[in-house]
């Protein structure tokens, strides 16, 4: 099976990263081999993904698709692009992928309501469209894998409910939302309203953040420090970049201790800041799952086949996976023991010591 980057290519220094983290977890590149598996099937299949502010895309998500599809089918080809946050150029990506003739195109949408234009096109030349991560709730995919978001917003919520009743902090929470642009932003939203709202806890400001960027995340923040001041109890932020941009606020308004921040992803810089006590908690969510299911889904539609599923999201069949909470208490045995990340990168330099005092070697 062949990997087609139809985008600008990645840095060495990525892909060589990609390669590292890759080696040092329980994925299915190496075990799956140099030729391939299948039943004779062939085609081609396009993985669109939405940006590289999130390194996930291009160290984890393309590279276990890929692997998992080398595993499953030797005859096909992965067509990889990613639009880096630019809704016409994922169009046009996905134009281009059409007119190669792929079977199915795998999309995880930068704009999730631009986005049914792409699927609606790939439908009516009978290509199957699995969304992946985040949904398209205006026109109906052939399938749709992710985690549960709205899930993942609850147990963000009320893991920061749960803290600040525990340590009867007073004030208010500030809530960083993600991209207004993205459905599955929209559905952690709904999922942390459903816990903030009936806490007793209020919402002093809310913010959805354009493209989940954390520069902008931190701006709003520094914004609403300077406004709320000690109110501020603690941040329920929809992600890691949202959060650790929260938390580059407090640091620099000289804000110390920082209250507790959410995330959500569990990227090394979240471990990291939640070894070290800066981030109360993230969510894990093993790329290596969704990866493998949309492949697997992948591979069903290029053999003709329609793919089982046990849920329904937005009128689409649907896979969703759970997630689950990782604070200091668990993140060795959620995400380095058993997850995608080592100890040695977890605990480099100034995090040693933090590693040490959490058991962590």
């Amino acid at each position: 099976m062949r990997l087609t980057q139809v985008r600008t290519p990645v840095r060495v220094a990525a892909a060589a990263a990609a390669l590292a983290l890759l080696a040092g977890c329980n994925s299915a590149v190496d075990d799956a081999g140099g030729g391939g598996g299948g039943d004779g099937a062939t085609g081609k299949v396009a993985f669109l993904m939405p940006d590289q502010a999130s390194t996930r895309y291009e160290l984890f998500d393309a590279p276990l698709f890929t692997a998992k599809m080398k595993e499953l089918c030797a005859g096909c080809e992965v067509l990889y692009s990613n639009a880096n946050a630019d809704a016409a150029k994922q169009q046009q990506q996905a134009e281009t992928a059409l007119t190669q003739g792929v079977k199915v195109l795998v999309i995880d949408p930068v704009d999730s309501a631009s986005a049914a234009s792409i699927v609606q096109q790939a439908q009516a030349r009978g290509v199957k469209v699995v969304t992946y991560d985040r949904p398209v709730p205006n026109r109906k995919a052939d399938y749709y894998i992710s985690f549960d978001n709205e899930k993942i917003g609850a147990q963000i919520a009320t893991s920061l409910v749960e803290e600040l009743k525990r340590t009867k902090a007073s004030g208010g929470v500030l809530q960083v939302n993600g991209s207004p642009t993205d459905a599955a932003a929209g559905l952690i939203k709904k999922g942390m309203h459903s816990v903030l709202d009936p806490s007793g806890i209020p919402i002093l400001a809310e913010y959805d953040t354009p493209d989940w960027d954390p520069v902008k995340a931190q701006n709003w923040v520094a914004g609403q420090i300077t406004k709320f001041g000690p109110r501020i109890a603690g941040v329920s932020a929809a992600n890691d970049g949202t959060g650790g941009g929260a938390i580059a606020a407090f640091k620099a308004a000289a804000v110390r201790p920082v209250p507790p921040v959410t995330g959500n992803d569990a990227t090394l810089q979240a471990a990291q800041s939640v070894v070290s006590g800066d981030q109360y908690m993230t969510i894990s969510k093993p790329i290596k799952t969704v990866a493998d299911a949309a492949a697997t889904v992948a591979y069903e539609f290029v053999k003709g086949n329609t793919p089982a599923a046990e849920a329904t999201l937005f009128d689409t069949p649907s896979e969703l996976f759970a997630p689950t909470v990782v604070t200091r208490e668990n993140v060795f045995a959620e995400i380095i023991e058993n997850g995608p990340l080592k100890a040695a990168d977890v605990c480099k330099g100034e995090f040693a010591r933090a590693c040490a005092s959490a058991g962590i070697q």
